[in-house]
């Protein structure tokens, strides 16, 4: 994962709540819980996890071109 970029700012799609967050490097993120609204995120239908569809960076698996997606 040398060269990924492991922070990513989610956006809530409910309440727009923004939230900087370090990705994990070993795991797809499939459910986040918004802190402010308590809406829990999942990944859009064709993205792997919900830093692709609601983070400023892909994930690093995506960056890394190793994810097999939705």
């Amino acid at each position: 994962m040398s060269g990924a970029i492991l922070i990513s700012v989610i956006t809530c799609p409910v309440c727009g709540h923004r939230k900087e967050e370090t990705m994990p490097t070993n795991a797809c993120v499939w459910l986040y819980e918004c802190e402010h609204c308590n809406t829990v995120l999942r990944p859009r239908r064709g993205d792997c996890c919900v830093y692709c569809s609601y983070g400023t960076n892909k994930c690093p698996s995506m960056q890394c071109g190793s994810c097999s997606g939705g």
